[in-house]
């Protein structure tokens, strides 16, 4: 049975902390076989590759260049798809595209009074990486989310690494991909892909940053990478909370639950309300609805283990506990949901209004779908545009600022035990002793 807490209780701080508690430690187990599998692909390339896709997804597979995609393919597929589905992709596209270009930024630059010129550049990165999950489902909307960030920031070479799964699924997939234009996908997953496209291969050549969520053993490489090429995040299970009033309608919100639910035994929904009754009655028609869906299994594991109803005493009340948990995705569904935002302090997505079903954010609101989760949205933003480009900054000094920077920045250069700084920063000034390097 999923937990309800109260906030006025002794015990709520200890109570939400464990219901917050989460092991995300290295596995050292899982850390070792990781280890060894990038280990091998660093020394070995492409045989170290082909090994352990054997081993671990396709015993059928004779060369590397056997898991890439042919782009003809990928054009059948979107053949393949029906019109629908078709449809639904391009609105999606339309839209996810749209709110991107919104977020991109210009180089920027000004003079100042000494006629110094100081400004910013921005470069997109030159070859970007997007692992796209496969194993329990396909996901096109991961191609849509990662992808177009991407494209619209003008990364000029993408690369996408996916486990193949059923020929439907792998349609769906191979549809999306088609319609952004990409040609370089590679058909394996897993640690062995991280390192491929972290180190790159006889086969396949390395990209300058990883995205896009995965399972225990791609997240446990893209750790272990970071700093060799950029990551987006450390991805943990998805998370939803929901803070509702009594007139919200409960069986929407119930769906919106439980579709956090279904992704996974260890994902986490919470509702927050101030209403007791109302918590009852969503509490009941929960347990009424989930079993009558096909993956009720999963979201009866993830029911009882992570999930959870909170009673709050006032607004104010569920505002700071909102913020404490810092949620992957938030729902306001409460009578004016815009009174709120400016006080929403820690949250990935935001929505706004019991019509504002976090569904639609996953697949064609507009943002990206990928998000902080675990609480850091405390201190991370959603994949964006700002995640595939550089930022360089740009210093032009004249012969009148090097003479009213020379002295003071000496000086700091002198407290910190430089010296070299120090008569780099003097000999473009007015009063250098050039004696000093005889």
């Amino acid at each position: 049975m999923m937990k309800k807490l109260f906030a006025s209780s002794d015990s709520f701080e200890s109570d939400l902390n464990e219901l917050r508690s989460l092991d995300l430690l290295e596995d050292q187990e899982l850390d070792r076989k990781v280890g060894k599998i990038l280990r091998d692909i660093r020394l070995n390339g492409d045989s170290a590759v082909l090994s352990y896709v054997k081993e671990f997804e396709r015993e059928d597979v004779k060369s590397v260049s056997d898991l890439k995609i042919d782009p003809e393919l990928l054009a059948s597929s979107w053949k393949k798809v029906s019109e629908k589905e078709r449809s639904a992709l391009s609105v999606a596209i339309e839209r996810i595209e749209t709110f991107h270009h919104r977020q991109t930024e210009s180089s920027w630059s000004y003079t100042d009074g000494q006629n110094n010129l100081l400004g910013q550049q921005i470069t997109p990165i030159n070859r970007a990486g997007v692992y796209i999950p496969g194993g329990r489902a396909s996901y096109p909307s991961t191609a849509l989310m990662t992808v177009i960030p991407a494209k619209v920031a003008g990364v000029r070479e993408i690369a996408v690494a996916t486990p193949l799964i059923g020929q439907h699924q792998n349609d769906l997939l191979f549809a999306a991909l088609y319609k952004l234009g990409l040609e370089e996908i590679y058909g394996f997953g897993g640690a062995q892909s991280i390192g491929a496209l972290s180190f790159g291969t006889e086969s396949i050549s390395r990209v300058d940053k990883i995205v896009g969520p995965g399972g225990l053993y791609v997240t446990a490489a893209k750790r272990k990478m970071f700093g060799f090429v950029g990551i987006d995040s450390i991805a943990g299970p998805t998370e939803l909370v929901i803070f509702a009033d009594s007139g919200a309608p409960i069986d929407w919100l119930v769906l919106d639950f439980l579709s956090q639910a279904e992704h996974d035994p260890s994902a986490q929904s919470i509702l927050v309300s101030q209403d007791r009754e109302y918590i009852e009655k969503f509490v009941s028609r929960v347990y009424e609805v989930f079993p009558k869906l096909s993956r009720q299994e999963i979201i009866g594991q993830s029911l009882e283990a992570r999930c959870a109803a909170i009673q709050v005493n006032c607004d104010e009340q569920a505002i700071e506990i909102i913020n404490l948990i810092a949620p992957e995705h938030l729902q306001l569904c409460v009578e004016r949901p815009e009174q709120f935002l400016d006080q929403i302090m820690n949250a990935g997505a935001i929505f706004c209004g019991k019509y504002s079903t976090e569904s639609f954010g996953d697949y064609l609101a507009g943002p990206s779908h990928v998000l902080p989760t675990f609480g850091s949205a405390r201190f991370s933003s959603p994949l964006g545009v700002y995640d595939f480009v550089k930022k360089s900054s740009v210093i032009g000094i004249s012969q009148e600022g090097a003479t009213l920077l020379s002295e003071p920045a000496s000086i700091i250069a002198k407290s910190e035990g430089l010296e070299a700084h120090a008569l780099a920063s003097r000999i473009r000034g007015l009063d250098f002793d050039s004696n000093i390097l005889k």
